[in-house]
């Protein structure tokens, strides 16, 4: 052969030995990575399935490799099984025995009809290689790259299959049973938001199972950096999805419940809210027929009505309680519950609005009589000017139509005569003068 023999220099016996011992152990390892490889689940589940998409075409390439794989084995069992049977012919192997065993076992002794042996099909209009010649390491590598790449693609597909339909089928099982609940409670498709929810989510998932069985592949995500076969998880985004979608569903169901639970006590309560509004809107009014009439020269604000709108929808709310629309009563009653507060404390600062100049007139009455006690009590009753200054600020206060203004004034005049009387000079707050140190209840 030469010097530039690929071979190298021809082996000795030792050297023979140890190779086939290693070439047997590989022969053994491939063998029953192949077998498993034979018998994996995913691989018989491809075998039978209607596959689609990604995955069929990966199938039809994987076939292919698997069918290569076992070709190349055999061919790397038949070199193996002459390369023993040259050995075994004598104990003492010859020199020509051994060159060629050398030539068997390190050189290109193995040839692979076809270029499809290299795994690649040959370029656009070229003709393909008749043969492929490999030695029997480089036929290991050969046969390793194409278990690791259909490997991949079997332990990728078997976990998909073994992930999703499992969990499509528990959360489908889930949908129906909350559809039932839905259609009880009146929650229809083209009726409420939910029903429609309920349909889109059903419809999702019987396409996501069929797009699952068919092209499991569709949904894997290979780890980053990894070469390890079978390395991803499979793509759970669209489940995950719809499964978050089924539990805002179910939670907004829950609460149309709880409106059928309590129904009728919110409505009860929801009654008694605006009548209280209504009551005290109507105290209002008269309250400010009574201020007109006895209060001169003020602005009372006018009191409105009760809004008819309420007892519309309060109304409405009934009857859809009593015909079982609990997924319309349910918004309806949390709107007339914000609104019935908010008219009750309308009313009320209305009241508080229309009833002020009374309730400035009664302050005036109190600290007038206050005084007086005061200064009764010191003994200045009989004093004349203290006296008339009293009677006529009583006067002022105790007449209709009462001018606050002008009886703010005239018993702020008494406060200061008092004060003035009494040896101290009162000033109150934002009228200017003297400050009553001692105060009415002193």
């Amino acid at each position: 052969m030469g010097d530039t023999d690929p071979t190298g220099p021809v082996m000795d016996r030792d050297e023979v030995d140890r190779a086939l011992a290693r070439l047997g152990a590989e022969h053994e390892a491939i063998e029953t990575s192949l077998l498993a490889l034979q018998d994996h689940a995913g691989r018989r589940l491809l075998e039978g399935a209607s596959l689609t998409g990604v995955t069929a075409e990966r199938w039809t390439t994987a076939e292919a490799s698997i069918t290569l794989l076992w070709n190349c084995f055999d061919a790397y069992t038949g070199a193996l099984r002459t390369a023993r049977e040259i050995r075994s012919r004598r104990r003492w192997s010859s020199r020509e025995d051994l060159a060629e065993l050398t030539e068997l076992l390190r050189g290109e002794a193995v040839t692979m009809a076809g270029g499809a042996a290299a795994g690649a099909p040959a370029a656009h209009g070229a003709p393909g290689r008749l043969s492929e010649r490999y030695s029997l390491a480089a036929l290991v590598d050969r046969m390793n790259q194409l278990y690791a790449g259909s490997l991949d693609m079997v332990v990728a597909a078997d976990a998909v299959w073994s992930a999703l339909p499992a969990r499509i089928d528990l959360l489908a099982a889930e949908l129906r049973r909350t559809r039932e609940l839905a259609h009880s409670v009146g929650v229809r498709p083209g009726e409420h938001p939910a029903g429609d929810d309920l349909e889109r989510i059903t419809r999702t998932l019987t396409r996501l199972r069929e797009q699952v069985i068919s092209d499991p592949l569709a949904y894997w995500t290979p780890a980053e950096g990894s070469s390890a076969p079978g390395g991803g998880r499979p793509d759970t985004t669209v489940y995950d999805r719809e499964a978050r979608a089924l539990e805002d569903v179910r939670r907004e169901i829950d609460a149309v419940l709880a409106v059928r639970q309590d129904a009728e006590q919110r409505i009860v309560r929801l009654r008694d809210v605006l009548s209280r509004a209504d009551r005290t809107l109507a105290e209002a009014r008269t309250a400010r027929g009574e201020v007109l009439a006895k209060i001169a020269a003020t602005e009372v604000p006018v009191v409105s009505g009760p809004p008819t709108v309420l007892q519309e929808q309060l109304a409405a709310a009934a009857e859809y309680r009593r015909h079982a629309q609990w997924h319309r009563l349910s918004p309806l009653l949390e709107s007339l519950e914000e609104k019935a507060e908010d008219e009750l404390l309308r009313a009320r600062e209305s009241l508080t609005a229309v009833t002020a100049p009374l309730a400035v007139r009664a302050e005036l009455r109190g600290r007038l009589d206050a005084y007086k006690a005061k200064v009764a009590r010191l003994g200045f009753a009989e004093d004349p000017e203290l006296a008339e200054k009293y009677e006529k600020a009583r006067r002022m206060l105790w007449s209709a139509p009462c001018d606050l203004r002008v009886a703010g004034q005239a018993v702020l005049r008494y406060q200061h005569a008092a004060a003035e009387l009494l040896g101290s000079a009162p000033r109150v707050p934002g009228q200017g003068g003297p400050v009553d140190r001692t105060g009415p209840g002193a």
